[in-house]
């Protein structure tokens, strides 16, 4: 099979070969044909698989088969995403694809001027990448008219339903017209967010590549057990033996982040952090200074766990284990794309045993437990009410409910909230502290 047989348009054809893309993948096989027919659409799979495409391209080719519509040039395919990365992205990724029509594309979200945004939807625009928080000011403003929407995508879509977007995307929806296709697409689906998506979508098809919340199977998984006040030591001792690599660690804090790439720092080896705090430049150039391999280590919260495509990354450290056991999938999706082999490294401190084993429940799967030697923890990682566990492989037992991590959605990601949300008891806000202001700006 290939990108022609699936009856894309000519000019697409030759833009995917131009970037050597010949043979679709799973995902871009079994979506594309449906989304092409009108569909409306819930596609789920791996990370690294090619979702993106596999909703860019029939938009691409809706909007150049049915050619201009008179009048002002209103957007006629909207693409909501969580964060501000994941926008440049996506539009980058319609440019590419699209750079052989005349169609054009603008990105709308949070942490810089509204004006030269509010210029380019002026000029006219066919396909809008907005994330939810800085599309509700411009129609609050009415620079932006969304009336002429055909197409709606929802990338990422379980972290667009969740609770803390969830609002925020319901006023986005009050302004599109009732007759559209719509398109979800993400690598995990919690159950009671794919009821709610079911809701928005009127008679789908589902179409599921790989098994849900899934990791690659290119993807090696290990648990170091190790004491929270030794954490910063074995990570920096990991960073400088792979000092070749480029390696991305995840922190569930964005003071914690900010102060473990300074530590790193310190230690000799050039890192920089990424988190929601930051400017839009200050993630930019973050991201261009690792991506260039100036800073080896790159320091995040969840804002880079979704979207971020850093070609060939061998290996994925969890200084935190996540509050939520989906974003695991997310993080670990960084590593091990397209193919590629990585390995993902947990640093699980013995209190966080709960967490860890809402991770295995999620995966279905063991997590091979290694101590490191001279950072062997002063007691096992508690399981919940099983035994510790210490030096083999964890959940052995039969899961219990009673030591599941919190399982509630939560906001959690690139331009914040406009409402912080309290958390489970004992674990502060949801998010693992990232208490933000703006919903997805």
């Amino acid at each position: 099979m290939n990108f022609q047989s699936l009856g894309l348009a000519p000019e697409l054809v030759r833009a995917l070969s131009d970037v050597g893309y010949t043979t679709p993948t799973p995902i871009q096989a079994e979506a594309i044909p449906l989304a092409l027919a009108g569909h409306d659409l819930m596609g789920g799979a791996q990370t690294g698989t090619g979702k993106t495409a596999a909703f860019a391209l029939p938009v691409l080719h809706r909007l150049a088969q049915d050619g201009p519509k008179r009048g002002p040039r209103k957007p006629r395919a909207l693409v909501l995403t969580p964060t501000r990365e994941l926008a440049v992205q996506v539009n980058d990724s319609l440019r590419s694809y699209g750079k052989h029509l005349r169609l054009t594309t603008a990105t709308v979200y949070g942490g810089v001027g509204m004006q030269p945004q509010i210029e380019a939807l002026r000029r006219g625009v066919d396909i809008l990448v907005a994330c939810p928080g800085r599309l509700l000011d411009h129609l609050q403003q009415r620079s932006a008219d969304l009336s002429g929407i055909e197409v709606l995508v929802l990338d990422e879509a379980d972290r667009m339903l969740d609770m803390g977007f969830l609002p925020a995307i319901k006023r986005v929806l009050s302004a599109l017209p009732k007759a559209r296709q719509t398109m979800l697409f993400s690598a995990t689906f919690e159950d009671s967010i794919k009821k709610l998506a079911l809701e928005l979508l009127k008679d789908p098809r589902q179409v599921q590549v790989t098994p849900l919340n899934a990791t690659a199977a290119s993807v090696s998984h290990v648990v170091h057990p190790v004491d929270t006040a030794r954490k910063r030591d074995l990570l920096i001792d990991i960073l400088s033996k792979r000092h070749t690599d480029q390696i991305l660690v995840f922190g569930r804090t964005k003071h914690g982040c900010n102060r473990l790439a300074e530590q790193i720092e310190k230690s000799g080896i050039p890192a920089v952090a990424i988190h929601g705090n930051k400017s839009q430049a200050q993630r930019l150039k973050a991201l261009r200074d690792f991506k260039s391999g100036e800073a080896r280590v790159l320091v995040a919260t969840d804002v880079a766990a979704r979207g971020l495509d850093i070609p060939l990354l061998p290996l994925v450290i969890n200084y935190d284990l996540p509050m939520v056991a989906e974003d695991y999938v997310h993080r670990i999706g960084r590593t091990g794309r397209a193919g590629a082999s990585g390995e993902a490294v947990s640093l699980v401190a013995p209190d966080e045993g709960g967490l860890l084993r809402a991770i295995q429940r999620l995966l279905k799967a063991e997590i091979a437990m290694q101590e490191v030697e001279g950072y062997v923890p002063s007691t096992g990682i508690r399981m919940g009410n099983d035994s510790p566990s210490r030096g083999r492989p964890s959940g052995q037992r039969p899961p219990r409910r009673d030591g599941a991590a919190p399982r509630g959605r939560r906001p959690h990601g690139g331009g914040g909230e406009r409402h912080a949300h309290a958390g489970p008891k004992g674990h502060g806000p949801r998010g693992g502290g990232e208490r933000r202001q703006r919903v997805g700006d």
